[in-house]
């Protein structure tokens, strides 16, 4: 089966650090995202359940852009990006996921899933 990439963007009220916070500390992470996260230097450890994750911290630019390098998925990688529109002024949070090519609708959804968790965590 294939895989492919996906992006989505996600509109927020909530500013571009609180977001980063929600995306980046295992604290808030399972508010939203998982069961369980932790982490250990740049080593990450995601549970959901029963499934389990590990994946790197490859890029970490506070309140800008964070990308975990899966590390049983070659090439496969969750990044978020964050950032300001310039007219509303509003945080838009873009999500890049893989998942297989027949699949991409039921991953849309369960990011539009997270997502709702993510706004109700931080006051989206």
């Amino acid at each position: 089966m294939a895989r492919v990439q996906i992006q989505i963007d996600f509109m927020f009220k909530s500013s571009p650090a609180t977001v980063y916070i929600f995306v980046t500390q295992p604290t808030c992470m399972v508010r939203w995202f998982c069961d369980r996260v932790d982490n250990i230097g740049d080593r990450y450890y995601f549970d959901w359940e029963g499934d389990h994750e590990e994946a790197t911290l490859s890029v970490d630019i506070e309140e800008e852009l964070v990308k975990y390098d899966w590390l049983e998925r070659e090439g496969e990688f969750l990044q978020f990006r964050i950032y300001k529109t310039d007219i509303t002024n509003e945080t838009i949070l873009e999500v890049t996921d893989f998942c297989d090519d027949d699949e991409v609708k039921e991953q849309r959804d369960l990011w539009e899933e997270y997502i709702k968790k993510l706004k109700n965590s931080c006051g989206g």
